[in-house]
């Protein structure tokens, strides 16, 4: 359905996203949030956040759709690494090649449909069918440490500690160039790009606050070995950044120099891995801290990289 409408007095000052969700029928805030985010609904002619304050004259428009219903989740009698897991949580050890949950074109070789059944209670954790426990996500191309809700409350509990940046993310990259400071940090907006709708970019109208620090474990003749901490979440946020600050993942094929996109890769994917997570425990409040080395193809692109450079040591403790 389309939407065209004029902000009375009234209601000026409020959030772009409550106003959407009250003007359109059976649409909730998250959904209108969507809808905002991807383009769809505009500002007098702009694109704006979900929480633009809106001012009295301006001009909603746009299109409002409805996603069909999933079909429910199938269970895949596939392996799981589980790190950890206990009444309440999953910690898992996610390969890199597996998306995490069913989504348009890949209903059934997911991570989650392996969950469900090495884990069946887990099918009616959350109100997305299709996301059952999961928190948070990685790239399909990306390999480390996932954390799973098993129980709602643990859903929610989770759910707040992440948005509100309580939980220590810290990844392992090998970003391109040499040059890179010791150590440092990019405090720069990410939203969709301009253009390209399946890619994120720096963007500064439309794009949401996001913080990456990093620090230098190894430097190699043309690349470096970094420790990344994420202090957001926002999507291929550690991609986005260091390809912005002139040192993009050796092995991604998206977030690359023009010049580079067409040439063979030297590696099959981007050379990234959730390497640690840090929380707090929904039951005790415990914190809790885990730990995973990265896989087979990321030791082997660092011991490439060190046999490019001489003399060069690395150490991933």
């Amino acid at each position: 359905m389309e939407i065209d409408f004029i902000i009375a007095l009234q209601s000026s000052g409020q959030r772009l996203d409550f106003i959407v969700s009250q003007a359109v029928s059976d649409c909730s805030r998250s959904r209108a949030a969507a809808l905002i985010d991807q383009g769809n609904i505009q500002v007098s002619g702009h694109q704006k956040r979900p929480g633009y304050r809106v001012k009295t004259g301006d001009r909603i428009t746009g299109k409002v759709s409805f996603p069909k219903q999933n079909p429910p989740v199938t269970s895949a009698p596939l392996p799981v690494r589980v790190v950890h897991e206990d009444a309440h949580i999953i910690v898992l050890d996610k390969p890199s090649g597996l998306v995490v949950h069913p989504a348009a074109g890949n209903r059934s070789n997911t991570l989650v449909n392996r969950l469900i059944h090495h884990f069946p209670d887990l099918m009616h954790i959350g109100e997305d069918l299709t996301r059952p426990g999961i928190v948070h996500r990685l790239d399909k191309d990306t390999s480390g440490l996932i954390l799973v809700a098993r129980t709602v409350s643990s859903l929610h509990f989770l759910q707040k500690e992440f948005k509100f940046h309580r939980v220590e993310k810290i990844y392992q990259a090998l970003v391109s160039g040499a040059d890179i400071s010791d150590s440092g940090q990019i405090e720069q907006p990410i939203g969709r790009h301009p253009k390209h709708r399946k890619r994120m970019s720096v963007n500064h109208d439309i794009g949401r606050p996001a913080r990456t620090s990093w620090q230098v474990i190894q430097r190699f003749e043309r690349a470096c070995l970094v420790s990344v901490r994420l202090y957001t979440g926002r999507t291929h946020q550690i991609r986005v950044h260091f390809y912005d600050l002139g040192h993009p993942l050796l092995g991604d094929r998206v977030y690359q120099f023009r010049r580079n996109r067409r040439k063979q890769q030297t590696y099959p994917r981007q050379m990234l891995h959730a390497w640690q997570i840090g929380f707090r425990h929904p039951y005790s409040g415990q914190k809790m801290r885990f730990a995973v080395e990265p896989p087979l193809d990321f030791l082997s692109a660092v011991a490439n990289e060190s046999e490019a450079a001489p003399g060069a040591r690395t150490s991933l403790r």
